[in-house]
């Protein structure tokens, strides 16, 4: 492979797989219309409308691109709302709303979570920078932010005891190559060529020596060499020896370069159209296996087994990372399914990653996405211990007599038992396990008696069960 020899795998430091959960950070400038038709997960809109699908996305972050299909939702809207200006005008709003921004309040917030980590948007598909780089945009004059979102964000959260990483979308920049995107091959061959590759070089070695991030979070591709890349990795470890890279890497094949070219396109298309009618398409998004990697990164999906690899899984609390102001409380996941998300990826190996969209008008959380961080927060608060740290067991999934899931996880010698209900009574039967060992309920440390059955074990409860969600047990030398 040439450079990059010294980093082929290196085994992620430990701090990155200990944390278990971050929290993610879109917002941009697509904040201030903050608008995408409610169609449901990104997957789904493929399977029903492949031919306008990326145009049509649940993602309020690919606003710009949306706009340019007059056939679409969000482009109906932006004629009603703004008379068809252009996207550059939610420039001024942005900036003017960033007056109201506390850095050190999302910092206290997301920290009250019981995230480890944060990632940070910092350049989104529409090429706008949240730090004044100093490499100047070609296209756009003055792209960027005169103030230092990015700088600012990590000196909060760093005080608050977090790791910082930032995102960037290296894969596609709409200020490079603004062609209005349809389909799956339009996104995948959009990658810009011509002086891009250096400019997003560049801008991540910026990024690097300004700020140190502990994650180097990618997105849809890369457009430069292996061999630059692996030079960019070089620089990255060296300056951030505890960092992590995510997978999204891929840097450019025959048959993407091809693609950039639209007849090649539609035949790819008809190709994967037809596919996707046929078996209903899959789930989610999940990245292709890259040469060099941390931690591979399915997006609004999750791994169904233990994996031989660290993950991490990402997704945001609705259908969309970026603020919709469409979403009313039903668009959200309650707090209860995105805290059995979690729980799923550690029994499972991985992490989560957590989306916020703030508005851009007054740079606030919503109180949607504050709710359920508080809702995080509380439930680690008291069985932590079942989280941080923990490894998978010898199986992460188990049933309960009444049909709910069970996931386990591990702490040294120790077994934790997480119930993925809200149970009320004073005993949990688990089907086809066997463990037994001194075991203490995690929210208030009563006793736990473990009873082998013949069709598995029971937890029988000194201190009934009294309705609250995922109350985790550890048996001690049951690991």
């Amino acid at each position: 492979m040439g450079q990059g020899a010294a980093f082929m795998g290196r085994t992620p430091p430990a701090w990155y797989d200990e944390a278990k959960f971050g929290v993610f950070i879109h917002w941009g400038l697509f904040s201030i219309p903050a608008f995408a038709p409610r169609v449901g997960k990104i997957s789904d809109i493929f399977k029903t409308d492949y031919r306008r699908a990326v145009a049509l996305s649940p993602y309020t972050e690919w606003y710009e691109n949306a706009i340019k299909s007059p056939d679409t939702p969000s482009a109906a809207f932006h004629r009603q709302t703004y008379g068809g200006a252009p996207y550059d005008d939610f420039r001024a709003p942005f900036l003017a709303g960033l007056r109201q921004w506390d850095p050190d309040a999302w910092a206290e917030a997301i920290a009250g979570s019981g995230a480890r980590y944060v990632v940070l948007v910092t350049k989104h598909h529409d090429g706008f920078c949240l730090w004044p780089s100093k490499v100047a945009n070609p296209h756009r004059q003055g792209w960027t932010t005169e103030r230092d979102i990015v700088g600012e964000l990590a000196a909060a959260v760093r005080r608050a005891g977090l790791r910082f990483g930032v995102y960037y979308s290296g894969g596609v920049d709409w200020s490079f190559n603004p062609e209005p995107l349809r389909t799956l091959m339009d996104f995948v061959g959009s990658v810009p060529g011509g002086g891009y590759p250096a400019y997003a070089d560049a801008q991540a070695r910026e990024l690097i020596e300004r700020y140190e991030p502990s994650v180097l979070w990618n997105d849809i591709s890369w457009p430069g060499t292996q061999r630059e890349l692996f030079s960019l990795f070089d620089h990255y470890y060296a300056a951030v020896p505890e960092g992590v890279v995510n997978d999204r890497w891929k840097t450019p094949t025959l048959a993407a370069k091809l693609l950039r070219f639209k007849p090649a396109r539609q035949v790819f298309d008809r190709q994967i159209e037809k596919k996707a009618a046929r078996s209903g398409g899959a789930d989610g998004v999940v990245p292709p296996p890259v040469p060099h990697s941390d931690f591979r990164t399915p997006e609004y999906v999750r791994f169904d087994s233990v994996q031989d690899r660290k993950w991490e899984a990402t997704r945001g609390m609705s259908h969309s990372f970026g603020f919709n102001r469409n979403d009313a409380e039903a668009d959200y996941e309650s707090a209860e399914h995105l805290l059995g998300e979690l729980i799923d990826c550690v029994s499972k190996g991985g992490n989560l990653l957590l989306n916020i969209g703030p508005r851009g008008e007054d740079a606030q959380v919503p109180e949607p996405q504050l709710r359920r961080l508080r809702a995080m927060g509380a439930w680690l608060r008291a069985n932590g211990e079942a989280i941080y740290g923990a490894q998978p067991w010898r199986q992460a999934d188990g049933v309960a007599a009444d049909g709910s899931a069970v996931r386990f996880t591990r702490r040294g010698g120790d077994l934790c038992v997480i119930p993925l209900s809200s149970p009320e009574g004073a005993a949990i039967e688990i089907e086809g396990v066997d463990f037994a060992g001194p075991a203490r309920r995690l929210a208030d440390g009563a006793p736990v008696e473990v009873q082998r059955t013949g069709q598995g074990v029971r937890l029988v409860y000194r201190a009934p069960l009294d309705g609250a969600f995922a109350p985790a047990v550890v048996v001690q030398g049951a690991g």
